[in-house]
């Protein structure tokens, strides 16, 4: 089950497009913020963030994921 935790986190780092800033925001830690991330990525089954390249940047799965979550 996807927490409200996790869809807030994947909304700060879709948007920063950096983990550490993301959390920041969030007034939590990187790795806190990449623990939710990647249960949430577990749960829906794909890679939601492209994390081999600098800046981390949103696969095809995460771009159409976030623009479901900013209609909703």
């Amino acid at each position: 089950m996807f927490s409200l935790t996790s869809l807030k986190c994947f909304a700060a780092a879709a948007e920063e497009l950096n983990f550490t800033r993301a959390a920041k925001r969030l007034f939590i830690s990187q790795p806190t913020l990449t623990l939710y991330l990647n249960r949430l990525e577990n749960e829906l089954g794909v890679k939601l963030f492209d994390r081999s390249k600098s800046p981390v940047t949103l696969t095809e799965a995460g771009s159409h994921y976030l623009e479901k979550m900013k209609e909703i």
